[in-house]
């Protein structure tokens, strides 16, 4: 899976639409190897990142769990204190 598509379910404050449409925007570039496509490319590559957001944004409105949502500040000093010891203090 790509490092930068990041985990959006069961977040409080709820994952945002330009939180959605990054993650379906790395999914299709990971799939499709471009970075930035061609002209002759564009318009199949935009159709697919709105298709994968709507895919996502309709996945993530049906889950349900009984765990309380997770803080996005908490988790994100997780990451950061992960990082840190895994690549050290830079």
């Amino acid at each position: 899976m790509c490092r930068n598509i990041k985990t959006l379910f069961n977040f409080e404050p709820p994952a945002t639409e330009d939180e959605i449409h990054a993650s379906a925007l790395q999914f299709v570039r990971k799939l499709s190897g471009f970075n930035k496509p061609s002209a002759a490319n564009e318009a199949a590559f935009n159709r697919a990142v709105e298709e994968v957001s709507e895919a996502a944004r309709r996945l993530l409105t049906s889950l349900h769990t009984h765990a309380p949502a997770r803080d996005r500040e908490i988790e994100a000093e997780k990451a950061r204190e992960r990082s840190r010891l895994r690549f050290g203090q830079g």
